[in-house]
């Protein structure tokens, strides 16, 4: 275990690990089994330095500045529950996307490995100072470089596909940073005069409703990476990049960086009464729920698998949107599980789309017809994380999607409750045909022997899978860290 430190010095350990691991994986670049080796390394070491901040229990601890390039503002790191519950996240997966990745990416002998392995460190320390960012111009400047250093991922194969996707990638994210959320956060400095994240907000008697309802439409449309149409189109994009990216950054840190950053608008710049008093509050509620709908009817259209599930992406961010927007007790904490039940669930299916396309090369859901009696391990993780995203028991987002029922249910937001209802039906109908299909359909040109994919990619399917079901029989400390997110 890692010696005794204080919670803010830990949370710079965490940001600084995977850092510090790049630099080995460049001189061992001629070594891909050292190199990949300091990779799990270090993704060990952050999960300890994240285990061990849970000792320290769930109030706001310390604040770290790391720099202070403005008088009243700084670059600093704390930690309260909600990020580390956003770490925790990240440190679990990015481990299990590394075992992934040193089977999918030797076996579909990918070029520049190196390259892929040191920018995704890079990424994941910043998603990490996401997570533990004490104020807005923190997150601001870890948000953008969590973008800048995504993109090579992205275009990492350097056809023209992948040049075009990445110019659409970066283009959707920087634009709505810098052409919404950086206002936001300079009118809420002149108004407040912080963007340090405190409960309750930092808005309150600074502001009228009427300010307050555009800052709240300017906050919720800036942060790009939450995907709400017609800000989307970034995100299916992305999808031309390797599975264990589109598995981790585009099921994981990216998109659920998105999401983290509403929520810790919503909590700590607004605050509830705030939220509930803006003009806009209900004007974005249904924009969400016309994500939900809209991001599901395409999802059931799309042929391509990853597209498929990017799609669907964006329809599951918009019920982590919906309940920060509700700003309620059941809400919120629903909002917090479905960051961890729904990354479990997607991270899955991602990745049981690589292991179809490493060992039969296919990429399309009318192509899966009868491929469960040559991959049965693999489409049964896929059936499994299907029912976490479509909220059955006995999944983990049967809780997550329970909470943020009875968030509506507490707002009298029925219309948004039948939403809820509507779109779990269309989970079921783009998600549950291709498990049962694979499984019960006619095998057509799917040989019937059995051929899984490598072992790393198996023992990684079968651990996130088993993790869709763990947190449905044991959700305890998910449970307290997400209701604990909202409390003063």
């Amino acid at each position: 275990m890692i010696p005794e430190l204080e919670s803010g010095n830990i949370a710079l350990l965490s940001m600084l690990t995977p850092l510090a691991a790049t630099p080995l994986m460049l001189l061992l670049h001629r070594y891909p089994n050292w190199r990949e080796t300091v990779s799990l390394g270090a993704g060990l070491v952050l999960l300890l330095l994240v285990i061990q901040l849970h000792s320290a229990g769930t109030t706001p601890l310390e604040t770290t500045t790391l720099a202070a390039p403005v008088t009243g503002i700084s670059i600093a790191l704390a930690v309260e529950p909600l990020g580390l519950l956003f770490a925790t996240l990240i440190s679990i997966l990015w481990l299990a996307t590394t075992v992934y990745a040193i089977g999918y990416m030797r076996h579909h002998d990918e070029s520049h490995q190196t390259r892929f392995y040191i920018w995704f460190a890079i990424a994941i320390s910043s998603a990490i100072g996401i997570a533990f960012s004490a104020n807005m111009f923190t997150l601001f400047v870890f948000y953008e470089l969590l973008t800048f250093s995504t993109f090579p991922l992205v275009t990492h194969s350097g056809s023209r596909e992948a040049r075009l996707a990445g110019r659409t990638y970066l283009g959707w994210l920087v634009g709505t940073s810098v052409g919404f959320l950086l206002f936001a956060m300079v009118w809420t400095w002149i108004l407040a005069g912080t963007l340090d994240f405190r409960p309750g907000g930092v808005l309150a008697g600074h502001i009228t409703p009427s300010q307050g309802g555009i800052l709240l439409g300017l906050y919720v449309i800036g942060v790009g990476k939450a995907a709400l149409i017609p800000f989307h189109r970034w995100l299916p994009a992305a999808m031309v990049a390797p599975t264990p990216v589109s598995a981790l950054l585009h099921a994981v840190a990216v998109v659920k960086a998105g999401v983290f950053t509403i929520l810790k608008v919503v909590i700590f710049i607004f605050g509830f009464d705030l939220v509930n008093s803006a003009w806009s509050q209900e004007l974005l509620l249904y924009a969400v729920a016309t994500t939900i709908i809209i991001g599901s009817l395409i999802a059931l259209r799309q042929d391509n698998l990853k597209r498929r599930l990017a799609y669907s992406t964006i329809s599951q961010l918009s019920y982590i949107v919906l309940g920060a927007l509700l700003v309620n007790s059941a809400s919120l904490t629903g909002s917090a599980m479905h960051m961890v039940t729904h990354a479990f669930g997607k991270i899955t299916l991602f990745f049981c789309a690589g292991a179809i396309l490493v060992t039969t090369h296919k990429t399309k859901v009318s192509e899966l017809s009868g491929l469960g009696r040559q991959m049965p391990l693999t489409m049964a993780a896929f059936f499994i994380a299907s029912i976490s995203i479509i909220g059955l028991p006995p999944a983990a987002g049967t809780w997550s999607k329970w909470y943020l029922a009875m968030g509506t249910v507490e707002s009298g937001q029925w219309l948004l409750l039948g939403i809820l209802m509507v779109s779990s039906l269309l989970n079921i109908a783009y998600l549950l045909p291709i498990p049962l299909n694979a499984f019960l359909g006619s095998s057509g040109n799917n040989k019937s022997h059995f051929q899984e994919a490598p072992a790393p990619i198996l023992l990684a399917i079968t651990f996130t899978a088993a993790g869709c079901l763990f947190l449905f029989f044991w959700p305890d400390t998910l449970y307290q860290l997400a209701s604990s997110i909202h409390l003063p």
